[in-house]
């Protein structure tokens, strides 16, 4: 395992250049190589003078760094440098990190037909399509259109084909436009986070030099229109050529992989257009008419009879409605007359036949949940076998595709009809804003003198400065959306979901901006930014706040590579988590249990939905089996469960599957991007890493959007212990830029980290008591004989007016 012989690495990794003056470039490889070979010569050297003993001994030392240098300099002793002070690169560092020989050059090759261009929007595209710029079509199909050139007789052979191309003579295009047909073509955006970073595409050839793609795509690709670039590659081969069809067309990816949610739905100028079409307003033309059918409607619309927001009764056929609909709690029968406006049946005469008759204003959230509620198939028709499910789960794919497009359709046509627009006479500053502010800076003012007489400590003002000016904001920004015309742009913008960030932005505009963040992310309580971007920002507070801007630029460079890192460590770790068999034949499961909580009783669907129960799913009030034990936990199932009492169900999970290898379909459950089981050879370990590391990427982009406003309120409801009635709402202050939370806190989670600053918890129920000494203790007395004394760490508070007060297991004391 000792070195008595160095190997030399081939000058052609080693180069050495001369440049303009007769001066050479040299890698630094030569360097360390030229160091060993000098030492060692000088080391033959001296041992046939024979010189003394410790003259030897320095220079094999020497010799030994010289060595060591050459193979990972700096990992002994103190770095060697070249000529310029820069430290010379070693073997190690030619093999190692992104730019090595590995990752650079091994792992990831440059391949032939692929092409790289800026992107920009194709609205009139389907979901399945692109569009390539000719030239660069051309390129890239050259091999094919070559052979078409020969086969249809244009040229008599491959070299004179090859010349027909290279002059752009017109039959080349059109030989192009047939090459084209039915050959897909792979798009991919770096960074590629997770799966949906590359996608397959039907080509359409267009003028231009930009690649075209689809508006509703972006999401997957975290994709816009500001001049990105993508990369377009060919598949070659039939076999890939299919894969591309089956697997990454654009159209059979419509689920998130990691949550199952719709990827693919209308965003921001498309969800005003939507949000604008399903309005319904008073006094509008021809409000009160009534109408025998869609078809009608659209007539008298189109002659201006009506117009787009009136309310209208429509007669209520199987021709239009799949069955009798219902509108404020009463159900309207066959040839009755049913209440909507002009606008909602045009929206609906666009959906599928089984979705209607939806009468709502359309907003972000409720678009998502219509693409949602297309997916969901008759594929739980127990008469169906599976072969028939997933043919049937097919067409639900494709008429989902056709319906987002519809949408899209509509979106821009009435985003484009509405007008809407935006000047800043459209902001008002609302005239409460003086009264609440000084009301602010009186408590404040009252804080400052509780802690001067002594009251209260620094870290009490400081949380009550923090209640104080958060409250304020909220309640600036209650009154800047009271102000704003419901009717008007900035209002339609905000509540439709067609913005990004909503009205706590709006308030940054014609309210108060509020607290900001430093650098290490503290509030900056006593200096809260009073005045808004309508007004004007004072100096001080324009300075202010430039340390919240500046740090989410910082954040957006340095996180992200934090974030990459973390993707490649869980990689690392669930590379070889692939489904291998089909049960393990486990009866162990985990525990899920119903949330208290009324906000996150969503979790329940996103825990349980397409798991698979240990034991049976009884209602404990009927005792009817709604799932049985083995069975999956589908829509419908789901449906039944939450319309009981049952608190905890067992279901099978990877974490108690016992497969010898990898893990097994049954415990892992359904495949959430496909909506089916999952199947066997599925990389599911691969897909739960990019699950994780792809919001969390984002996430280190998050405080760039904020600009460094760091409070937001968010409201908190008290219920009663009865939990039907509300004992109180009141508003917290959430700190988006805690160092425990985001990122950090995943990576703390999963190296199972113990947190710092973790709360003090009470093991026993029971009264809170203070006790008297030199440091600050905290006794709970249980109603039971026992009691249990804390010592609080530094820096650590009870919470306020917890003193005296009872407290149950599990609550946070201090």
């Amino acid at each position: 395992m000792i070195l008595t012989v160095l190997p030399v690495l081939p000058p052609d990794l080693r180069p050495m250049v001369q440049l303009d003056g007769g001066r050479f470039a040299t890698s630094d490889l030569n360097d360390l190589y030229r160091r060993v070979i000098n030492r060692n010569n000088r080391l033959w050297r001296l041992l046939a003078l024979g010189s003394p003993e410790m003259v030897i001994r320095n220079e094999k030392r020497m010799l030994q760094e010289a060595c060591d240098a050459l193979i990972d300099n700096g990992r002994r002793g103190r770095a060697v440098a070249g000529s310029t002070n820069h430290k010379l690169k070693s073997l190690s560092d030619m093999l190692r990190g992104k730019q090595g020989r590995f990752r650079q050059n091994l792992l990831g090759k440059r391949v032939d037909y692929s092409g790289r261009s800026v992107i920009v929007v194709g609205p009139d595209l389907k979901l399945h399509q692109c569009g390539l710029p000719k030239e660069m079509a051309l390129e890239l199909f050259k091999p094919f259109v070559m052979r078409k050139l020969v086969e249809h007789g244009h040229a008599p052979n491959i070299k004179s084909a090859k010349r027909v191309v290279e002059r752009g003579r017109g039959e080349v295009w059109d030989v192009l436009e047939e090459v084209v047909q039915g050959h897909p073509v792979l798009l991919n955006r770096a960074p590629t986070l997770h799966r949906l970073g590359i996608q397959a595409f039907d080509v359409v050839l267009i003028e231009g030099s930009a690649i075209q793609i689809h508006p509703l795509v972006c999401a997957a690709f975290n994709a816009d229109f500001d001049g990105d670039q993508m990369a377009v590659h060919v598949p070659l081969s039939e076999q890939s050529q299919r894969e591309a069809r089956e697997l990454m067309m654009a159209n059979n990816n419509l689920l998130s992989p990691a949550s199952g949610e719709p990827i693919v739905a209308p965003t921001k100028d498309m969800v005003v257009g939507l949000y604008y079409l399903t309005l319904e307003r008073d006094g509008m033309v021809g409000e009160g008419r009534a109408f025998g059918s869609f078809e009608e409607v659209m007539i008298a619309r189109d002659l201006g009879m009506v117009d787009l927001h009136a309310k209208v009764r429509v007669r209520v056929t199987d021709e239009d409605f799949p069955e009798p609909p219902v509108a404020a709690g009463v159900t309207y029968g066959w040839s009755e007359l049913f209440p909507t406006t002009v606008g909602r049946i045009i929206l609906n005469s666009v959906l599928p036949k089984r979705l209607r008759f939806y009468n709502d204003i359309l907003d972000k959230t409720k678009v998502k949940g219509l693409v949602s509620s297309c997916m969901m198939a008759s594929r739980h028709d127990p008469l169906l076998d599976d072969a028939q499910r997933l043919l049937d789960l097919g067409a639900r794919f494709r008429e989902t595709a056709e319906v987002v497009d519809r949408l899209k359709y509509l979106g821009f046509r009435y985003a484009t009809v509405s007008g809407i627009t935006m000047a800043i006479s459209d902001i008002h500053i609302p005239l409460e804003k003086r009264r609440i502010v000084s009301e602010a800076d009186e408590e404040t003012n009252r804080a400052d003198r509780n802690f001067n007489r002594g009251l209260i400590t620094e870290a009490e003002k400081s949380s009550k400065l923090v209640e104080i000016w958060t409250h304020a904001m909220t309640e600036v920004e209650r009154a800047v959306k009271a102000e704003l015309d419901p009717d008007g742009p900035v209002h339609m913008m905000a509540s439709s979901g067609g913005i990004r960030g909503g009205f706590p932005q709006i308030r940054q505009v014609a309210g108060m901006r509020g607290l900001m963040a430093d650098t290490k992310g503290r509030l900056k309580e006593g200096l809260p930014v009073k005045t808004n971007f309508r007004e004007g920002l004072m100096p001080l507070e324009y300075f202010l706040s430039t340390h919240g801007a500046r740090k989410g630029l910082a954040d957006t460079a340095m996180k992200t590579a934090e974030a990459g890192y973390l993707t490649r460590r869980l990689i690392d770790v669930v590379q070889d988590v692939v489904v291998r068999e089909i049960d393990c034949g486990t009866l162990q499961g985990i525990l899920v249990l119903r949330p208290d909580d009324r906000s996150v009783a969503s979790t329940l669907a996103n825990r349980i939905l397409g798991r698979k129960t240990v034991e049976h799913v009884v209602d404990p009030e009927t005792g009817e089996v709604i799932v049985e034990a083995g069975g999956e936990i589908d829509e419908r199932a789901l449906k039944a469960i939450e319309g009981t009492r049952i608190q905890v169900f067992r279901v099978r999970s990877p974490l108690t599957c016992q497969a010898r290898y990898g893990i097994c379909s049954d415990c892992y459950g359904r495949n959430l991007a496909a909506a089916r089981p999952v199947e066997l050879g599925a990389a599911v370990g691969i897909v739960a890493a990019q699950s994780i590391g792809e919001p969390g990427t984002q996430l280190t982009m998050r405080t760039s959007h904020t600009g460094g406003s760091a409070a937001d309120a968010q409201k908190r409801t008290i219920w009663a212990k009865d939990g039907k009635t509300i004992e109180r709402e009141e508003y917290v202050a959430v700190d988006i830029t805690t160092a425990e939370g985001g990122l950090r806190r995943v990576e703390e989670l999963f190296e199972a980290r113990v947190p710092k600053g973790a709360a003090i918890i009470s093991h026993i129920e029971g009264r809170v008591e203070l006790l008297p000494g030199d440091a600050l203790r905290v006794r709970v007395v249980s109603a039971q004989p026992f009691s249990e004394p804390v010592r609080l760490p530094d820096g650590f508070a009870v919470l306020s007016g917890l003193e005296g007060k009872s407290v149950a297991a599990g609550d946070v004391v201090a």
